[in-house]
């Protein structure tokens, strides 16, 4: 396979796989499609993979500036947790009052994509994955220092995260329309899942495998994902193997 296409390959892939666990994110824009529409969630999404892109340059670039911003990153954390707090809050209370129906964190009146690029820009925890999965990737010579391939890789991973968004985005409208008279439960569950991931988030500080230890063992990080790569790399060869019988 050309170079630069299994680049962006490995990049939509892995960005792809990488927005299909439950999070923040991803339920938001589910949330969103709910309350307000499809296209309001799209443009929530789009603002998010915009943060991304960003943050994944910045781990190509300048890790050891981003390594550096230790109280930073420890402030982003916590706001990231008040965040998901208020949103698992704010679920709650529209699942109790069912003539609000609406998240009214996510129903502000700040435009969707502004929300979400600032949702996502300050939940940095994407830093430490997007950072092992380049560290993997130079290492197998498959990413190269180079601007044509960073510039593909994250094309690859804007893809990758807005198809990702989309099965959620789409899913949840689905869902919605299915129990359209008992929406208040559908906030039951998303207010859980916020109320699950803020659990989680003061698991992993209080045990420090917050983001900044993950930074500073990336060999933990990249212990796993070359795993995960290998696995990846078969897709990618039997998906082209099948593209040629095709051509053939």
């Amino acid at each position: 396979m050309h170079s630069l296409l299994k680049v962006f390959f490995v990049g939509m892939l892995v960005s792809f796989l990488g927005s299909l666990p439950l999070g923040t994110l991803n339920i938001a824009a589910m949330q969103i499609s709910i309350s307000e529409g499809i296209t309001s969630a799209i443009m929530f999404s789009v603002g998010s993979l915009l943060a991304e892109i960003v943050y994944v340059r910045l781990s190509l670039v300048a890790m050891d500036w981003i390594r550096k911003q230790e109280k930073i990153l420890k402030i982003l954390e916590w706001v990231t947790l008040a965040i998901v707090i208020a949103l698992a809050l704010a679920s709650f209370y529209a699942a109790l009052h069912p003539s609000e129906e609406k998240n009214v964190i996510l129903s502000s009146n700040l435009p969707k994509i502004v929300l979400g690029f600032t949702m996502s820009a300050l939940n940095p925890v994407q830093i430490p994955f997007w950072f092992g999965w380049s560290t993997v990737l130079f290492t197998k010579k498959v990413l190269l220092p180079r601007n044509d391939h960073y510039n593909i890789y994250i094309l690859g991973i804007g893809i990758g995260t807005f198809i990702g968004n989309l099965i959620f985005i789409f899913g949840g409208r689905l869902i919605a329309d299915r129990i359209h008279t008992n929406q208040h439960v559908l906030n039951w569950i998303i207010g859980g899942i916020f109320a699950i991931t803020a659990l989680l988030q003061i698991w992993k500080i209080s045990r420090k495998k917050d983001m900044m230890h993950r930074l500073e063992h990336p060999e933990e990080e990249t212990h796993k994902i070359e795993e995960q790569y290998g696995k990846l790399e078969e897709g990618i060869e039997k998906m082209t193997h099948k593209e040629k019988e095709k051509g053939e």
